[in-house]
């Protein structure tokens, strides 16, 4: 009787162990798509040099434009790449300045649930997803390194959604945004927060210095757009162009041509010669009034192989 009784408790344990078990998995969120880049964002000084910038060089229309609240100031323009992407120019003075970049955003097919399952993983996050004034859901949350990262949900009813179809000019000189780059001081800690949480993938390193890595690429989960780390052990002297937007080109060559022969190149000042990158992809470097990095890039390398990947140690971490 007393052996019959310990393998009765036994065999309740172990099945209050298995019920717990299947509560706890099904009371933890899984992470929802993360499917690309929506769009990155930055600070301008002028707004109008910023518009005639990315309109009269680089032959893109503002979709929309959103006023500062309670005032006839246009806050944010919001330069459309296509249907799904867009570069947001904000109208005022830098958060966190010398760095002219506001923040990156990624598209999620559920924003509370990415809010929750980020908050599963210890993130902080904030207390409920709210509607943007461009109408669709939205959380911010700050990476390891206090860059600005906004998870977005498209709604059938917000802006973008209502310019699908519009604002696409044939002068735009892309139609798609590549990737964005930004500084990283701490690559393990980023690689976590990126690869571990969020389920980006490596996709390649490079750097001009064999002892140091310059480098990492990381790939959506759920897409083909990636970010760009640019690894620092000490802050950048020039953010903007660590701080960098890429845009894809089927050539580079026909995409120089074009853009020296707009009107606009007569009041560009910059150099514009294509150059090869370690990577061995052609790409040409603009940059807007505030000195922002615009990479044009062909989506292939020159060789028609892939490049390998540097072996080079990451920077030691930076500073905090």
């Amino acid at each position: 009787m007393h052996r019959l009784r310990n393998l009765i408790c036994r065999a309740l344990v172990v099945a209050l162990a298995f019920v717990f078990a299947i509560h706890s998995h099904a009371q933890t969120p899984s992470r929802p798509r993360i499917t690309g880049i929506s769009h990155v964002a930055y600070f301008v000084s002028d707004l109008p040099k910023a518009i005639t910038f990315w309109h009269d060089l680089l032959g893109y229309d503002v979709a929309y434009e959103l006023n500062k609240p309670g005032t006839n100031d246009v806050r944010i323009a919001f330069i459309k790449i296509n249907d799904h992407q867009h570069v947001e120019l904000f109208n005022e003075a830098p958060t966190a300045p010398p760095s002219m970049m506001s923040h990156v955003c990624f598209t999620t097919d559920n924003a509370e649930q990415m809010r929750a399952y980020l908050a599963s993983h210890g993130v902080k996050v904030p207390a409920k997803v709210t509607t943007t004034r461009a109408g669709d859901l939205a959380f911010e949350i700050h990476d390891t390194d206090n860059t600005l990262v906004e998870f977005v949900q498209p709604l059938p009813t917000g802006k973008e959604a209502q310019a699908a179809g519009k604002f696409a000019p044939p002068t735009r000189i892309s139609d798609a945004i590549y990737h964005v780059g930004f500084v990283v001081g701490n690559t393990q800690r980023a690689m976590d927060f990126y690869g571990r949480i969020l389920g980006f993938t490596e996709t390649w390193r490079g750097s001009p210095n064999p002892n140091e890595l310059s480098w990492i690429n990381m790939k959506v989960p759920d897409g083909t757009d990636y970010v760009e780390f640019m690894l620092y052990r000490d802050h950048p002297r020039d953010y903007g162009t660590s701080n960098h937007i890429a845009l894809s080109v089927p050539s580079i060559p026909k995409a120089t041509a074009e853009l020296q022969s707009r009107a606009a190149s007569a009041h560009y000042t910059r150099d514009l010669t294509p150059k090869v990158g370690i990577n061995q992809k052609r790409q040409l470097n603009l940059y807007d009034p505030d000195g922002t990095r615009v990479e044009l890039m062909e989506p292939f390398t020159i060789t028609g192989k892939p490049t390998p990947s540097s072996t080079a140690p990451p920077p030691p971490p930076a500073h905090d």
